[in-house]
C-alpha cells in the first residue's frame, strides 16, 4: 500500500492532483503526518473534492428539464438558441445541441456568463460530447426582409435541420417556434437554466463572433471585432461619420446623432 509518510511533499503533491479519489487509508495517513505539508495538501485536495461535487450538483440541476423529458421516452432533446438579435450588423445564429443522459460538461453555463476564452474551449467540448449539433443563420438580408424575430426562427430551424436525425421534443430558450412540426417548450432564460440550450447558446455566440471578425477585416472602421455588431459608443460614432456597410440591418435604426 501506498505509505505518504515515506513520500517527499514533492511527490505527495504530484501523486495527490493526479488523483480523483483518495481512499480513506490514504487520508487518515495523511491526517496523522507530522509534516505542514502534508495537511495542506489533503486541505486542498478536500477544497477540490468540494468544487466538483458543487459544479457537478450545479449541471444536473441544469439537466432537470431534460431529466424529465427522458423519463418520459423521449430520446432525442434538442436544446435551442441564438446569438445576434440585438446587433446593428451580421447575421442572427442559432443553435440546436442533442445530449445523451449522462453527459456533463464542466463549467458549461449561459455564454454570456462565460469569458471568451473558457466559450472557445466549451466549443471545443461540446462538439466533441454531444450526442449531436446543428448550427444555422439567418442573414443580414433576410433579417431586413422578414424582420429579426422571424429571421431568428428561421435560423433555428436551419440549426434543426442540420441535425443527423430529427428531435422528438425541442427546449427554446425564451419563445416558442411557430408552425413548429416538433413537440416543444419554451423556457424564459432557458440559457441558465437547461444544459443543452447553454451549449447551444455556447455554439451560436462563438459561430457568430467568429462571423463578425471576418467581416472586420472587410469593414476594420466599424471595430465589429470588438463590437461583434452591437451598438456601442464606438460603432455608433462610426455610423455617423461612414454611414452604414452592406452588413449593417437597414431595417434598424442606424442613425445616432439626433
Amino acid at each position: 500500500m501506498l505509505s505518504p509518510d515515506k513520500m517527499t511533499i514533492a511527490e505527495l503533491a504530484l501523486y495527490i492532483d493526479q488523483a480523483d479519489n483518495l481512499t480513506p487509508e490514504i487520508e487518515e495517513a495523511l491526517i496523522k503526518d507530522t509534516r505542514i505539508g502534508a495537511a495542506t495538501l489533503l486541505e486542498r485536495h478536500r477544497k477540490r473534492q468540494e468544487r466538483r461535487a458543487n459544479e457537478t450538483a450545479r449541471l444536473e440541476k441544469m439537466l432537470a428539464y431534460e431529466k424529465q423529458l427522458w423519463e418520459k421516452g423521449f430520446k432525442a432533446i434538442a436544446g435551442i438558441d441564438e446569438a445576434g438579435r440585438g446587433p446593428l450588423a451580421g447575421p442572427v445564429v442559432a443553435a440546436a445541441v442533442v445530449f445523451s443522459p449522462g453527459t456533463l460538461i464542466d463549467n458549461l453555463n449561459d455564454s454570456k456568463q462565460l469569458s471568451a476564452a473558457r466559450r472557445g474551449s466549451l466549443y471545443e467540448e461540446i462538439i466533441l460530447n454531444a450526442k449531436a449539433y446543428g448550427i444555422g443563420s439567418a442573414s443580414r438580408e433576410e433579417i431586413d426582409h422578414l424582420n429579426i424575430h422571424q429571421a431568428t426562427f428561421l435560423a433555428m430551424k436551419r440549426a434543426l435541420a442540420k441535425l443527423p436525425d430529427e428531435p422528438d421534443f425541442i427546449l427554446v430558450d425564451g419563445f416558442t417556434m411557430p408552425e413548429s412540426p416538433w413537440r416543444q417548450k419554451a423556457i424564459k432564460s432557458g440559457d441558465a437554466l437547461s444544459l443543452s440550450i447553454a451549449a447551444a447558446s455556447v455554439l451560436a455566440k462563438v459561430t457568430r463572433d467568429t462571423m463578425m471578425l471576418k467581416l472586420h477585416e472587410e469593414y476594420p472602421q466599424y471595430g465589429f471585432n470588438r463590437n461583434k455588431g452591437y451598438g456601442t459608443a464606438d460603432h455608433c460614432a462610426a455610423l455617423n461619420k461612414y454611414g452604414p456597410c452592406p452588413a449593417h440591418r437597414v431595417s434598424f435604426r442606424l442613425k445616432f446623432d439626433d
